[in-house]
């Protein structure tokens, strides 16, 4: 069995980071509708050294972080990993960007996440894996059903945007729940 397991039909995961690629990630930090959507922590910009020096951090055994680059012309689009590993649950959390707009709702996200599911499933011998979302992020949610997740609860208005108060959505998918959606 020749299972690539870091390479997708329109992507492909890595861990190395250049000095251009670190210039990227930052100044997707200056995009505030990207941050946003991203993380509830106030959007800031980071510099190219911050992007750098959390990259090139001491791995830890409970977190994997990827880039995401793109098939047909190696371009850096956006990160995934998975984090906060309980070896002894098999479980994780996933968080995944997109940072170049261009990308953005063509499947190139969906396509990482199956990715990423797979080294988690297939490699990592994890039984669970959980995301979490804001309720005001309708592209992200599809995505993550499209990749087999499903809503597993609500934090009722967790998030302050804009004057609104919004609801963070948990989402998860099962070892076997993966093996059935990936064999459809």
């Amino acid at each position: 069995m020749d299972m690539q397991i870091f390479k997708g039909e329109l992507v492909r995961l890595t861990a190395s980071i250049s000095d251009k690629d670190a210039e990227t990630l930052a100044s997707w930090s200056r995009d505030s509708e990207f941050q946003r959507l991203l993380d509830d922590d106030p959007a800031q910009p980071r510099s190219v050294k911050k992007v750098k020096e959390e990259i090139e951090e001491e791995p830890k055994h409970d977190r994997f972080p990827f880039l995401i680059r793109t098939l047909a012309d190696d371009r850096l689009i956006g990160f995934v990993g998975l984090g906060g590993v309980r070896w002894t649950h098999r479980d994780a959390w996933v968080g995944i960007g997109l940072g170049d707009r261009e990308y953005w709702g063509k499947g190139y996200g969906t396509d990482a996440m199956r990715v990423v599911l797979r080294y988690a499933f297939a490699e990592l011998n994890l039984h669970r894996v959980t995301l979490g979302v804001f309720e005001y992020n309708a592209r992200a949610i599809r995505s993550y059903e499209k990749a087999g997740f499903v809503v597993e609860g609500r934090s009722k208005q967790e998030v302050l945007r804009d004057g609104r108060r919004w609801d963070g959505i948990y989402m998860g998918i099962l070892r076997d729940e993966w093996e059935k959606k990936r064999n459809e």
